[in-house]
């Protein structure tokens, strides 16, 4: 999937991430980033309101399990389970969430587990940078479960 087609697909499904104007820079299957500015996403500090990071890092890591699985052929629903987000310094302009899975493993067990059992939990790693510098982090956990054809 490419960056545009994935950009176009988040902000017709996920409204909230054109209102943030979220912009996918990349998205392969090791990653996605994206990118949001500080306008739409500030808060009374006029830095970057916490909920608005955490949901560009739920955005970029929910859009990794996305991308893989549509690589994969694989239609599902992709709900997150739980997150936790850490905040390590102030954001005051436009930032970046780069998502991965730091054990590259755990996919193919997923997979494996999607397969068998038609839904499968897989935890996504998240770093929110700004001006080069970690920003925050982003972990969570994701459930996939197989869309099920429509009877005809």
């Amino acid at each position: 999937m490419n960056p545009q087609a994935l950009e176009q697909y988040l902000h017709e499904h996920i409204p909230l991430s054109k209102a943030m104007q979220v912009c996918v820079l990349e998205a392969v299957p090791e990653r996605v980033i994206v990118s949001a500015p500080l306008a739409p996403n500030i808060n009374h500090t006029e830095s970057v309101f916490g909920g608005s990071a955490s949901a560009v890092a739920t955005l970029a890591a929910w859009s990794l399990v996305h991308v893989r699985l549509k690589s994969a052929g694989i239609a599902s629903g992709i709900v997150i389970q739980n997150n936790t987000m850490s905040y390590e310094r102030p954001i005051r302009g436009a930032f970046t969430a780069r998502s991965f899975i730091k054990q590259p493993e755990a996919w193919d067990v997923f997979m494996r587990t999607l397969s068998r059992r038609g839904r499968a939990r897989i935890a996504v790693s998240a770093i929110l940078d700004y001006q080069g510098q970690t920003a925050g982090n982003f972990e969570g956990n994701f459930v996939s479960i197989v869309a099920k054809p429509n009877p005809e």
